[in-house]
Formats: C-alpha cells, structure tokens, sequence
C-alpha cells in the first residue's frame, strides 16, 4: 500500500501500542480475579486483535486491510445517583517489588492504555492522507473510546475512580458567560441551504 513517510511511523507507533495492549490483555486474562472485568476483557479482546491485523495489512498488502473494525454501541451501565452512594477505595500505594499485579492495578493499567491509544488514533486520524487508513483511525478511536467508557464504569462501580459532582452554583456561573447562537438567523439558513455537509449518522448514535 503506497504511504506517506509520516503514515509509515505513525503506523508502525500505532502497531506497537497494539502489541504492548494486547500482550497486557493476554497477561490479566490469566490473573484477574473478578468476573466483570475478565468478562470485560473477553469482549474486548477480539475487537484489539482485529485493529492489529488490519494495522499489519496497512503495513504489509497492496490492497491494505480487507476487513472492517465495527463499532459496539456503548452501554451505561451506572448511574449517576449510584456513583455517588459507591465508597472510595482503600488508599492504594505504587509498589516497587511485583510479581503478579492485583485487579486494581490491572484496570488501572487497562483503562490507561485505553486512554493514551484513543489521544494516538485522534491525533493520527488528524494527519493521515490514505482515506481508508484515516477512516480506521477515526473508527479506532471512537473504539478506544467505547472501550474506555466500559472500564470507566466498572472502576468507577468498585471506587476505584470516585466522581464528584460539580457544584451548582459553579455550573450556574459558568454557564451564565455564555448564550446560544439562534440558528434560525437568515444567515444561518443561508449557509445551511447552500452547504450541506453529508452526514451518516447523529451524535447520539455510534456509527462507523
């Protein structure tokens, strides 16, 4: 597949990323205790190897990948009011001697991982020039995303990751510097009539 130089290295970080991720995963699906989290990685696990099989055709075929990485729709699964009733953890402490490394600390790891390989895919969906490699970084990412979402919850569920709420007064402050663009202007209209941007889907929706 013809690449740009920056495609090349940014592709091959890409890869790489995927291996560490993907060798972590093997690793905790062994070590986990709890069965929410191993199911968590069950699910996600094909869903990585996917991205790194057609990252690797990307890199070695004329014709590049040939299979797609769907998106799953993301699932709340806490609320909001229970968030709030959870208690926060037992303080944890890095260790410096480890031989297998606890549940906690593999979430940890995980959501992590998550987090950077989602900032990776945006920021090389924003540079490449092959259409198709752009389009799989941005499905990657919003991947990344969904994925993250699953290990926010469940970390957060265990008091892992508490979550405060923001004050009212302070949403209420913040909030009053700011009023809506009327998107009924003639103007508005206008450019709406004359530019319509294709669209496949809302942001309430997960498409790819």
């Amino acid at each position: 597949m013809k690449l740009a130089a920056h495609e090349l290295h940014d592709l091959n970080e890409l890869t790489m990323s995927c291996v560490n991720s993907i060798t972590n995963m093997g690793y905790m699906l062994h070590h986990v205790q709890n069965p929410e989290f191993k199911a968590i990685l069950e699910r996600h696990l094909p869903l990585h190897i996917r991205d790194y099989n057609m990252k690797v055709e990307f890199l070695n075929k004329i014709d590049g990948a040939k299979k797609e990485l769907p998106l799953l729709r993301e699932d709340t699964k806490v609320t909001n009011e229970t968030l709030q009733m959870v208690q926060p953890a037992p303080a944890i402490q890095p260790r410096t001697i480890v031989e297998n490394m606890n549940d906690r600390e593999m979430a940890t790891a995980y959501l992590l991982t998550l987090k950077r390989a989602g900032r990776e895919y945006a920021w090389s969906a924003m540079e490449m020039v092959n259409p198709e490699i752009r389009s799989f970084c941005q499905t990657a990412f919003m991947m990344s995303c969904s994925h993250a979402y699953d290990m926010w919850q469940y970390m957060a569920s265990k008091g892992y990751y508490p979550v405060e709420n923001a004050n009212p007064e302070d949403i209420s402050k913040i909030g009053s510097m700011y009023q809506i663009v009327p998107e009924n202007s003639a103007q508005f209209q206008q450019y709406m009539a004359n530019h319509q941007n294709p669209t496949v889907g809302n942001s309430d929706q997960l498409y790819q």
